[in-house]
Order: structure tokens, then sequence, then C-alpha cells
């Protein structure tokens, strides 16, 4: 993942990053070593808060008497997340293990990935409202060791979103702020296994492989509801904004041909639950970009690809782009990064060895907040999926309960995914 050009605060919701300190505290103490999560946070304005990142940075310090560092090779990420998954389970009862864990080859790390509201698609293992502050503590541990700090703010802004809703917006789903926690394989760095964690906006499905030396975040979900929002702490937070950055850097970097090509095409949509055969078709393809727009687009892609280590970014970047002359990119919807007009964007990027979509959704689904939008730039859903290895090819994909994943044709009908307790779409999207 790539940040924007200025001092950013990347998301961190007040709540997520208390219990975030927490766990440095409690884990440095064990002699587990992980990565600090705080940062700036941009606004759309570009303004930041430029002693943020220093402040938790040193407070995190103070409290453990111990700098951290973020790992560097896929190596350092595997153990330190299989470290982390042990400790996590270590506070756990026998019967919360049982919860927990699931065989690697188990389908349910299909079904249970979703962007519809967890009362609709149950997630697989722990909700993390249901565990102690310690065991609470323990499971962001495994994200913390898991992502790289900005990618960890992404999450956290995403699930500060999602609290900022439940607490000021007019919706009566319950589930919003619910997140759950599950294990496909015994946490190894020497094996392979799953890590699942996600709610509503939120599904990562990350696969690590200790005896391969590879991590792969096929496939994720990542959306935002708001687009921008204020914390407890009086912090303005927005999470998509290095994604809005990077997405324009790229389409700027277009002549106005290349960006009638663009928009000409079709965006696509292959969504949890969709059992898509990715077929990109005919369009605007990377060949047609010079060498610079080709590194602006994989910049782009490694908002999804990227969330973890320096190694593990750049052999998903190394993947991507030796294929990306026959991958299709599409664009629809505003042209300029201004949320205060029209409603937003929609991409889809899909290629041999990646596929990206990200739609605006154009309704609020019942979750509406005064002065606050909750539509179009202020509701997104992306996904991320690798044709190639999807769950590390340890299972089939099947469909979720007949579900599909919620997201309606780009420019669809509202009420996608129904947070103001409506009834979810028969069917899926289009592929």
């Amino acid at each position: 993942m790539r940040s924007s050009g200025t001092t950013v605060t990347l998301p961190a919701a007040s709540l997520v990053r208390r219990r975030a300190l927490r766990v440095v505290s409690l884990l440095l103490a064990g002699g587990l070593a992980l990565t600090s999560c705080a940062a700036d946070v941009a606004s759309t304005a570009g303004t930041a808060s430029p002693s943020a990142a220093s402040d938790s940075s040193s407070s995190t310090a103070a409290e453990t008497g111990t700098e951290t560092t973020s790992p560097t090779t896929t190596e350092e990420t595997i153990s330190s997340t299989a470290a982390a998954a042990e400790a996590f389970l270590a506070t756990l009862s026998d019967e919360q293990r049982e919860t927990v864990l699931y065989d690697y080859g188990d389908a349910t790390k299909t079904t249970s990935w979703s962007n519809f509201p967890v009362t609709f698609v149950q997630r697989a293992g722990l909700n993390l409202a249901d565990l102690s502050d310690e065991q609470e503590t323990a499971a962001l541990a495994v994200l913390q060791a898991l992502l790289s700090d900005e990618a960890y703010d992404t999450v956290s802004g995403i699930m500060g979103g999602d609290e900022y809703l439940q607490q000021n917006s007019s919706s009566t789903e319950q589930s919003l702020g619910q997140y759950y926690i599950a294990f496909f394989g015994e946490p190894s760095d020497t094996g392979a296994f799953e890590v699942q964690f996600g709610g509503h906006h939120l599904g990562i499905n990350a696969t690590l492989d200790g005896a391969s030396d590879a991590i792969t975040f096929a496939p994720t979900h990542l959306g935002v509801q708001p687009a921008v929002y204020t914390d407890a702490d009086g912090n303005e937070v927005q999470p998509f904004d290095g994604i809005y950055t990077d997405a324009f850097a790229f389409f700027d970097s277009l002549t106005g041909e290349q960006q009638a090509a663009l928009t000409s095409g079709d965006v696509s949509m292959c969504a949890p639950g969709d059992t898509c055969d990715f077929d990109a078709g005919a369009g605007f393809t990377g060949a047609d970009l010079t060498d610079a727009q080709k590194q602006l687009l994989l910049d782009l892609i490694a908002n999804w690809s990227g969330m973890a280590d320096e190694q593990t970014t750049a052999d998903s970047r190394a993947k991507i782009e030796a294929t990306l002359d026959d991958t299709v990119i599409a664009w629809s919807g505003e042209t300029t990064y201004d949320m205060s007009t029209g409603d937003g964007i929609s991409f889809s990027i899909s290629g041999p060895n990646v596929y990206v979509a990200f739609q605006a959704q154009q309704g609020s689904a019942g979750a509406d907040v005064d002065g606050v939008s909750t539509s179009g730039w202020g509701h997104v859903h992306t996904i991320y999926r690798d044709p190639t290895n999807d769950y590390a090819n340890s299972v089939v994909q099947e469909a979720a309960s007949g579900m599909g994943g919620g997201n309606g044709p780009v420019g669809g009908p509202p009420g996608d995914d129904v947070p103001g307790g409506g009834t979810p779409p028969n069917g899926g999207p289009p592929r």
C-alpha cells in the first residue's frame, strides 16, 4: 500500500487505537514484537495532524520501553502472525478454540466471506463482542502482526466507521460494529493457515504458507461508510484517502484519448459468494499504458494486494505486472477527486493475475447521518481477488446461501447491503 503525498493520519478509531496500545504492551511484555498502529489521518481537504503518528509511537514506546518495527519480509510476517495467533488461542477456553479453529480445507471459509451484514450471512469463528478485553486485545494483535502499519490503520478506520454509524445513524441494524475472527488450519510458521477477519464492511482472507514463504490476501473485501467521519477524540478519519489518491493519480496521468477509452468500458463486479469466470473481455488494457502509467496502476492495486510486508508486496506486484498488458481496466463516474460533487467513482481491474472492483453504492442502505454523506462517495464496496490463487487454491469457491455478495450493478438501485434492516436481494451481481 502507498500513502498519499501528504503526511497522513490514516484511520484509527479511538477505541481501536486504545485497544491497539494495550495489545503492544501485553505482547511485548511476553517477548513478541509487533508493529505500532498509529499514523496520521488525511481529510478531504488535505489537512493533516502531523504529530499524531509520532505522538502515538512515543506513547507506545513509553508504555513498553521498547521500539517496535514492522516486518519487512514474508518470513517475518508469517512468524509474527503465527506467534500472535498462538498467543490469542492461549487465552481461549476449549469451547472457544473449537469455534475459532477450522480445518484448512473447510469450505466454510468461502461461504462466510460476505459484504452483507452478519445478521444475513453468518461469519466464521468468534465474535469480538463476545470476548473478554484480554481476548479481544490478543485478537487484534493478530491483525497488527499480519498487516502493514498503513493497512492496519485502514482496517481500523473501516471498523471505526461502523462504530460511528452504530452511534450516529438512523440504522436499526444490530450487527454494525460486530467483527469475527477465525483460523483455517493450525497457525504455524512452517505450514499453511488462513486468518479470516471481518464484519459488514470488511472481509480479510489472508493465507500464510511458511513452507512456500508466501502470503496472499485473495479474496478480500474492503468497504467504507461513511467516507469521512469524526472519531471520539475529534479527529477527522478518512479510511480510503490513500486509495482515492492513488486512483486519481493514475487517472490524471492518462491523456484525454486514454481517459475516453478507459471510461467507455464496462465496470464489472465479482463479489463474495459469486463463482466468477473472471472474463476480462475487451477494452482498455495495460498494453495501452506507458511504463510510468503502469507503475501508477500497480500502486493502486497494491492497496489490496500489498497489505503486508515489503517482500510480500513486491512479490505480488511482480506477478501482476507480468500479465498487466492483458489486464482490462474500466472506470465510471467522476473524473476529479472532489467528494463535494457527484456520486463517486467505480472501476474494475481484471486480468490473469488480479481482479479489483471498486464500486460506489448509490444508497445509504438506511444508515443516514445528518450532514454526512453515506451514499456514493460516502458508501463504497471493493473486492480483491486473484483468479489463479483465491484462498491459495485450498478450497473451491462456493456460493454463500444464494446471497451473491450484495453488490448491485453499477448505477443500480440502492439498498444493496441493508444495514437498515431490509430484505437482501436475491441472486448475485452481474459477472
